[in-house]
């Protein structure tokens, strides 16, 4: 795939903004080598911000963390990033335009709210379309398929770095079990702030309430929604079994999430600091499908302990309720280009 980057991760929250491109940045000292002189050498570290919609115990959080401590050793602790999570810096929305405007160094977001800059991004959005998190994995890994797509924003002031894996998506409610498309019905389900997911969710039978994942917790709580859709990990790191605890494995998406950056900005780190983020970003991809995938299991678990219960839905019946949003989506000729080049590569090994 095309490599650029995400980071290192800093434990300190005191960040001085920078004016400029990637003006979130803020600069301390730190010692170059680990023993001890007399005269020891200093360096300017330089601290990006990155935000982050879910908690410090997410797998996307964990592998860009592992991945920063590489970055600040191999830059001689020039460099190093510190996650900003649970939407202190935003929403996912309003941190991609603070991104875009050069307020903002990086973000990590999902995949559906980059139609808005993009419709081609719907692809990878769509409901059925990954056989399984592999599948996705050989995707968002392949420069060939996603190459163009990732730059096509650069006119806009946004560079995509890379996909990260963000488990299988599912219904959950917060009384009534959902095993069909008609068990939706009449039901308020909040979904991303997307026109493919507010139209996914409709065609599933329910109807979809686009809504920022911070106000979930409560709009479920109060009645406001009847539940939501999410993947598993986050369902249960966001304690959202707690007031949707019938948990329906509708598995009806499975889509990336994508680290973004400002366009001017990344092009003028240095050379040395690129070519660290092309040659090891595969390695950070594959790490973090590895540590979601091995959530997944243990958050069911846990959200099942906690009081969830899981419910089997019959996928081929949702799967074929939302066939005509596919022909909706999949429209110009370069998401039809894209859409075959995924297709392509569902069996391949």
């Amino acid at each position: 795939m095309k490599k650029f980057g995400v980071l290192a991760v800093s434990a300190i929250a005191v960040a001085l903004i920078m004016a400029g491109c990637g003006g979130d940045e803020a600069k301390s000292t730190a010692s170059s080598g680990a023993q001890q002189a007399p005269a020891q050498e200093k360096v300017e570290t330089t601290v990006f911000k990155l935000a982050f919609n879910q908690p410090e115990d997410h797998p996307e959080y964990r592998s860009i963390a592992q991945f920063s401590d590489k970055l600040k050793e191999a830059t001689g602790g020039r460099y190093e990033i510190e996650i900003f999570p649970n939407e202190l810096l935003g929403s996912q929305k309003e941190t991609i335009e603070m991104v875009q405007n050069g307020s903002l160094s990086f973000s990590l977001v999902a995949g559906s709210l980059l139609e808005n800059w993009n419709p081609d991004f719907a692809v990878f959005n769509l409901p059925y379309v990954f056989k399984d998190y592999k599948h996705l994995q050989r995707v968002i890994k392949d420069d060939a398929v996603v190459g163009d797509l990732f730059k096509s924003l650069e006119n806009q002031g946004i560079t995509v770095l890379c996909g990260m894996y963000s488990g299988t998506r599912n219904v959950y409610t917060k009384d009534k079990e959902v095993r069909t498309p008609a068990d939706l019905a009449g039901l308020k389900i909040r979904v991303m702030q997307s026109d493919t997911m507010v139209k996914m969710l409709n065609y599933m039978g329910g109807t979809g309430t686009p809504m920022g994942q911070g106000e979930v917790y409560t709009a479920i709580q109060t009645g406001v929604l009847d539940g939501a859709e999410n993947n598993e990990v986050t369902y249960y790191a966001l304690k959202q079994h707690e007031v949707g605890p019938v948990y329906n494995l509708t598995g009806h998406l499975m889509m990336p999430d994508y680290v973004i950056t400002n366009t001017k900005f990344f092009n003028e780190l240095p050379d040395d600091v690129k070519k660290f983020f092309n040659d090891n970003m595969d390695s950070l991809v594959d790490t973090e499908f590895e540590m979601f995938q091995d959530q997944v299991s243990k958050s069911l678990d846990a959200a099942v302990k906690a009081g969830a219960r899981v419910v089997e839905a019959d996928q081929d019946a949702f799967k074929a309720a939302v066939e005509p949003l596919i022909a909706e989506k999949v429209t110009t000729d370069s998401a039809k280009k894209l859409y075959d080049a995924v297709q392509k590569l569902r069996d391949a090994q």
